[in-house]
């Protein structure tokens, strides 16, 4: 998604980038927009569902928050990422507890 619009007025293009680009580089194609702002829930998206649905069958790999969208529309299916999200929140919730289970090292006293 690359942002456009003014100040505390935020509007979004959803778009499809290469991964090497910056965030608000050149797109490959422009599939739709997004307006946060918009008191109409039907108003807030316009996506071209057809183009969305070929660029992830070729692989592209959706943000956070634009899967989201394609799995509300039900356009994706939110599993296997949902199960990713799951693995990674375990790891960090393992590497925490090894960090509190490891003793502490005593201060040391200024000389």
């Amino acid at each position: 998604m690359q942002r456009i619009g003014r100040s505390r007025r935020p509007f979004y293009r959803i778009q499809v980038l290469d991964k090497r680009v910056r965030r608000n580089g050149a797109a490959i194609e422009q599939l739709g927009w997004y307006d946060p702002l918009a008191k109409d829930p039907a108003k807030q998206i316009k996506l071209n569902e057809e183009r969305a649905k070929y660029w992830i069958s070729v692989g592209a790999q959706p943000s956070g928050t634009v899967r989201d969208m394609l799995g509300k529309r039900k356009l994706i299916k939110l599993e296997p990422w949902e199960a990713r999200r799951a693995r990674d929140r375990k790891g960090v919730e393992e590497r925490a507890a090894k960090a509190a289970a490891a003793p502490a090292e005593p201060a040391k006293k200024p000389a």
